[in-house]
């Protein structure tokens, strides 16, 4: 007997920004999504191939307003909408449909944390939408995504890190209390909101660091993440830097041995993490030597990671490459989406980059 797949009709809010269109890349080769609705805001009443002129299927599709009403009648509700903006769209939404939050507010369990580095009031606490982030019992986050109907996609400079660490974490074999963690991000992370220093004049040749201080909000969302890894109390300093590329993400993340672990070698190190990625679809410790890269995960839902020892400062040292559109947004959407409803969780996704 020949199984029909099921096709589902997808509604993408916000879908002249990037998240938005990414998203819809992905789901016009999905093998179970239909398009659907797709809706703006300032945009609006424009063709979406004015705005995303690379999705020739969708380019004579014409945006309507984000309201209740052209989102209705659809089986995923994908939320591409700036921070503070997806609360008060989700809570019109029905219950049965499955909401997709590619902002950041449904991912914080602390209402005080959203408050501090957003300065809004909380929308409430989603599903969170990392598969692989590991539990301290032993789980993994899929295993708490089937059949939910709200998914708060994490953050990119979130998933990077988490990725990065997370098994030393949950090994106990580094330390939370000190970690460190520099990234060097694309231009696309920043959103499509037209800004003097996102120009090109300006950032062509030209490293530049920004949110330095603790100031940036994925720091709360990161501390999160370790906690449920296994940690204690998690204390991070966190310095992104927009480098002059258009997408990626290389997260370089150092942590001291725990206390009780320094006579851990290298080689105990990169079981651990060997051990956490083993069968992961989408997460791939790389063999010894290689070193990820940005371009390695172009277009990709793949993480590359390599582990290493630095024995005479004793720490961990992680580098995390992933593509901040794709696993760092909406192919992770549509990984926790697939989980979500019942698919396979690879459905519509690839692991090949694109290159040169």
């Amino acid at each position: 007997m020949v199984s029909i797949q099921p096709q589902l009709r997808v509604a993408v809010a916000g879908a002249s920004g990037y998240a938005g269109g990414e998203f819809l890349r992905l789901a016009a080769r999905h093998p179970h999504l239909e398009v659907g609705a797709l809706t703006a805001h300032s945009n609006a009443g424009s063709r979406l191939g004015e705005l995303q002129p690379h999705l020739r299927s969708l380019a004579d599709r014409v945006l309507q307003p984000t309201t209740p009403e052209a989102l209705a009648g659809h089986d995923v509700v994908v939320l591409g909408l700036p921070h503070g903006a997806s609360g008060e769209v989700a809570a019109q939404l029905p219950d049965d449909v499955l909401v997709l939050d590619l902002g950041a507010d449904h991912r914080l369990v602390s209402a005080a944390d959203w408050e501090a580095f957003y300065g809004s009031p909380h929308a409430g606490t989603w599903p969170y939408g990392m598969p692989e982030l590991v539990h301290a019992d032993g789980s993994r986050q899929r295993d708490h995504l089937a059949g939910t109907r709200r998914i708060a996609v994490p953050g990119c400079n979130v998933t990077a890190v988490t990725l990065g660490l997370q098994p030393g974490v949950a090994a106990g074999l580094v330390s939370p209390s000190d970690v460190v963690a520099v990234l060097a991000n694309g231009y696309s992370g920043a959103g499509r909101s037209l800004k003097p220093h996102l120009l090109a004049a300006e950032g062509l040749g030209s490293a530049a660091p920004y949110a330095v201080g603790g100031a940036h909000r994925h720091i709360p969302e990161i501390a999160q993440n370790l906690r449920v890894a296994g940690a204690p109390a998690v204390s991070i300093s966190f310095t992104p830097t927009l480098v002059p590329m258009s997408r990626g993400i290389l997260a370089t993340v150092t942590a001291r041995l725990a206390p009780g672990r320094e006579d851990a070698t290298a080689a105990d190190v990169r079981a651990a993490w060997a051990d956490a990625y083993a069968r992961e679809p989408f997460v791939e410790l790389l063999p010894e030597g290689q070193w990820p890269t940005t371009a390695a995960t172009l277009g990709a839902n793949t993480a590359l990671v390599q582990v290493a020892l630095d024995a005479a400062a004793g720490r961990v040292v992680t580098v995390t490459a992933i593509d901040n559109l794709v696993k760092g947004t909406a192919g992770q959407a549509v990984q926790a989406m697939n989980l979500a409803l019942g698919l396979p969780e690879t459905a519509g996704l690839v692991t090949e980059g694109v290159a040169p």
